[in-house]
């Protein structure tokens, strides 16, 4: 109906804007208080996961309201193209099919005259037969020792979401295999992981579409460097390097097998990826069937949010929740705060998947957009983040709306340790939710035995507003396929954010021209030049050279 129109220019969101100037004034806890079945209105299922909306500034008619406004921004039939592998990805001419990744059905999916579908089982299957040698003993380093340490070497995407999903599902991990990531071209990364490895036992695994990134490239020269140093040979690069690119002769140059790159495809976009073979390292420490199980979580998230109406849609819920905060509310941040410390890099995963992908100013006509678009995520694991800084999200003069995230049953069963943990993640989104009222203060301080000018005093520091918005989300525990479920509902609901922002979502035109400023410059450092640049950049230059 309006593809590629102002989300503003909707019947939906000038309601939206009416609507807003009703809801804004209701505090949380009379919403609550008016409402004892709220709870029940506002919570949705999936598998073993529950998401508890009711504690946000909604009421039914919000929702109402909200799923209008996706379907006038034609959010069904975007969903739709995505999954049938239009061209959507439209800056670049490229289909969007991650999700063709963990898709288990036996339907085929036609992409550029191939089957995408086929092409994806080959590749899963030459991951498959590799962590079986891997893991049998059967793929050796060159003395004939079994590998001990698989380091993936790969930045942003190619780093993100397999360091987050090995890290969040350690307790799957494979017995007598260590499994490092470097990303950053800050030498220190590389140095600090290649001190506790030996060349005979360590398997890198070069995570590069193009095998041109220079950051990826830059480790894995060095790395390589680092092991030719005691096996010499090159030849034995073969049997320590693997590479996950689809520029075979790039990587053949390194030293790496031809039969020892895994292929991916252009559909595949980075922050998008793990699911491909850049989940290499995540099978290698899992196992490929617990790698299969991520997969198959995942895919049903896919099938829930390609079938499920709008008004019952997890993704498209939570992306409407956004935008209401975004847009409406004038929130510019939102913190992702996981209860369990296995989940603690899932905020830095998030920071990339939706900053990246929705962080734009341009819609799809090319128009600079009048209206908000993606606020600022963040996030550190609780209770951490409570002794951090949950005080400014409490009292702080800028509302901030909360993910919080944690298991029913904690994969370290110690004592009372997660009964005190969940005990915290309950406390929080209640306080946040209702707040304490200067009443309720005045009560508090009296019984301590507190009064006159003493207690006017403390009173008004010890009130808090509450009506802070949160979402809670429990999974029975975390699981491969819980993990799988939820990283696809927060892929999803990026992708829906970026429709009724009406802007491209799966290009990072940003990022470009730093990188081609940092080639110029890297030039001049190496052969003493200045030119053409600012005084301040030409400044910092003369002083690094002078100092280095």
């Amino acid at each position: 109906m309006l593809k590629n129109s102002s989300p503003t220019q909707t019947e939906a969101w000038k309601k939206l804007e009416k609507h807003y100037q009703e809801v804004q004034p209701q505090h949380l806890r009379d919403l609550f208080a008016q409402d004892p079945q709220r709870f029940q209105k506002f919570t949705y299922k999936l598998n073993d996961t529950l998401y508890d909306l009711s504690k946000n500034r909604i009421t039914e008619e919000t929702l109402r309201l909200l799923t209008q406004l996706a379907e006038q921004m034609d959010v069904p039939a975007a969903i739709e193209s995505m999954f049938s592998g239009a061209r959507i990805n439209a800056t670049e001419n490229r289909a969007v099919l991650h999700t063709a990744l963990r898709n288990f059905s036996d339907s085929d999916l036609n992409v550029d005259g191939e089957n995408a579908l086929q092409e994806v089982r080959e590749v899963q299957q030459q991951m498959k037969e590799f962590c079986n040698k891997l893991h049998s003993g059967a793929w050796t380093g060159y003395t004939g020792k079994r590998i001990q340490s698989v380091v993936n070497i790969g930045i942003g995407g190619s780093d993100l979401g397999p360091k987050m999903v090995v890290e969040a599902l350690k307790k799957y991990q494979k017995p007598d295999l260590e499994v490092y990531f470097i990303s950053n071209v800050d030498g220190t990364d590389a140095a600090e992981v290649l001190r506790k490895l030996d060349p005979e036992t360590t398997l890198f695994i070069i995570a590069s579409k193009t095998f041109t990134t220079k950051e990826t490239i830059t480790n894995a020269e060095t790395a390589r460097g680092w092991f030719l140093h005691k096996a010499v040979d090159r030849e034995h690069i073969k049997k320590h390097f693997v590479a996950l690119s689809t520029n075979i002769e790039a990587v053949k140059k390194f030293g790496i097998a031809e039969e020892n790159a895994f292929r991916f495809w252009d559909w595949v976009g980075g922050r998008f990826s793990l699911w491909s073979a850049i989940g290499l390292s995540v099978a290698c420490a899992l196992g490929y069937d617990r790698f299969e199980e991520l997969l198959k979580g995942a895919e049903s998230m896919d099938k829930h949010f390609r079938q499920a109406p709008m008004q019952e849609n997890i993704p498209v819920l939570m992306a409407l929740l956004s935008i209401w905060y975004t847009n409406f509310f004038g929130c510019q941040t939102h913190a992702i705060l996981p209860y369990d410390q296995y989940l603690r890099l899932l905020p830095e995963y998030l920071q990339q998947l939706l900053m990246e992908s929705n962080g734009k100013s341009t819609d799809r006509n090319g128009h600079r957009v009048n209206y908000q678009t993606q606020p600022v995520v963040w996030g550190a694991a609780g209770t951490n983040s409570q002794h951090s800084f949950f005080q400014l999200i409490h009292q702080g003069t800028i509302l901030i709306p909360c993910d919080f995230i944690a298991p029913a049953v904690s994969q370290n069963q110690i004592g009372d340790h997660h009964a005190l943990l969940l005990s915290n993640f309950f406390a929080q989104t209640e306080a946040l939710m209702k707040g304490k009222t200067a009443d309720e203060v005045r009560q508090e301080l009296e019984q301590k035995g507190m009064a006159g000018d003493e207690l006017e005093s403390l009173l008004p520091h010890k009130v808090f507003e509450g009506n802070k918005p949160t979402t809670s989300i429990m999974m029975q525990q975390l699981t491969p396929f819980e993990l799988g479920s939820l990283v696809a509902m927060y892929e999803h609901k990026t992708f829906v954010q970026g429709v009724i922002w009406n802007i491209y979502s799966f290009d990072q035109w940003g990022v470009e021209l730093g990188k081609q400023l940092a080639g110029t410059i890297e030039g001049e450092l190496l052969q003493g030049k200045t030119s053409n640049h600012d005084s301040s950049t030409s400044g910092l230059m003369v002083f690094y050279r002078n100092n280095k």
